[in-house]
């Protein structure tokens, strides 16, 4: 694992996933800065926090997660995004590769090494 812990931010609107991926991210030793559950949230936590990653959910109220990916990875200084979504197919490898995220886990994969090393990039 890192020496250097990482800061995440989650993109949520299930506040129970929330917390478990909060949990499951910490024992991980990333640090996570703020879980939010819209776009509108997203976009103001990564601009005032400056997080390395940013986890986000396909499906969310206020948008759609694709776009917001894409929104983050233009920032001046872009964090490194993970999609995900309860559906296996929510993004293909097209949507993906234009949103400038590094990849999508599905929800019931996210507690294995991989989520860990998209996040961090090690």
């Amino acid at each position: 694992m890192s020496a250097v812990p990482r800061s995440v931010v989650i993109v949520d609107d299930d506040v129970a996933f929330r917390d478990l991926i909060r949990r499951l991210l910490t024992v991980q030793d990333l640090v996570v800065v703020a879980d939010v559950g819209t776009v509108a949230e997203a976009l103001a936590a990564a601009e005032s926090l400056r997080p390395d990653a940013v986890l986000v959910d396909v499906g969310l109220p206020d948008g759609d997660g694709i776009e917001l990916a894409g929104r983050l990875s233009r920032m001046d200084r872009a964090p490194r995004v993970v999609l995900t979504s309860t559906d296996p197919a929510a993004a293909d490898g097209t949507a993906i590769s234009r949103s400038g995220a590094v990849g999508f886990l599905p929800k019931d994969e996210l507690a294995g090494d991989a989520l860990r090393q998209m996040l961090v990039g090690d």
